[in-house]
């Protein structure tokens, strides 16, 4: 087994071994992986905090030790906490990372980052709808998981871990973890609610705030009204979204 780790800002990810694939996912700087496979030009890997696997450029990681792996595996999370911060990388050149990249390996890759770091300990639910919050009006990107563009599960995934709670990356695998509710007046902030299609397959996912609000990616990151039918888009004055289950993950 081979092991890597990004040492860029944000890299994609994508659904097959070349660059026509569809990104599916992004990896942000410093966060650790096991290479599946190694292609000519491509790898396919498992990302350490959610096992998600696709396909990466090999240009765009480094290989690490497998005692690196690990010991990164074992170790409390330092996750870049403002929206974008920089560090300098061997040559003296600026280099930008985003809100919950991982610094924690910076110094091993001959970087120097001097921004704000979380290790989300302490953290509590309340602190949920704090981080949401930083990504109001981030453009609605398939795959994405940054500030500068994210999908419906990749901002719920992204606002858990960054307060120190591990979520899968898709949505219909979301709504497998955490306990069932009866009802919506059950929820709290924080909790997730999650919405199907037509056929049943579930297919988005948003996060509960009080009083009926919502807050999820449609078109951006916004705030809606939810009810028992599922979310209302005040602007559209209709319903958008069919609701399936409210989740409590914490």
């Amino acid at each position: 087994m081979q092991y890597g780790i990004c040492h860029l800002s944000i890299v994609p990810l994508r659904n097959s071994s070349s660059a026509e694939g569809e990104m599916v996912s992004q990896i942000l700087y410093g966060e650790h992986f096991k290479v599946l496979e190694r292609r000519a030009y491509f790898s396919k890997i498992r990302n350490s905090h959610d096992s998600f696997e696709a396909w990466i450029d090999n240009k765009q990681y480094r290989m690490i030790e497998e005692s690196d792996y690990q010991n990164l595996d074992g170790q409390t999370l330092q996750l870049s906490s403002d929206l974008i911060e920089f560090v300098t990388d061997e040559k003296g050149l600026l280099m930008p990372v985003v809100l919950g990249s991982s610094v924690r390996f910076s110094e091993q890759l001959n970087h120097k980052f001097e921004g704000e770091y979380d290790n989300a300990s302490g953290r509590t639910k309340s602190d949920l709808i704090i981080t949401a919050s930083l990504y109001i009006n981030t453009p609605q990107t398939s795959g994405g998981r940054t500030p500068f563009g994210i999908d419906a599960a990749g901002f719920t995934q992204a606002v858990y871990r960054i307060n120190g709670y591990k979520l899968d990356r898709e949505a219909a695998s979301q709504a497998k973890q955490g306990e069932a509710l009866s009802f919506i007046e059950e929820s709290e902030p924080g909790d997730l609610a999650f919405f199907d299609d037509q056929d049943g397959v579930i297919n988005h996912v948003g996060m509960m705030m009080q009083d009926n609000y919502i807050i999820h990616v449609d078109g951006k990151v916004r705030i809606d009204r939810i009810d028992h039918s599922g979310i209302f888009n005040t602007e559209l004055q209709k319903h958008t979204h069919k609701l399936r289950v409210i989740k409590k993950i914490i």
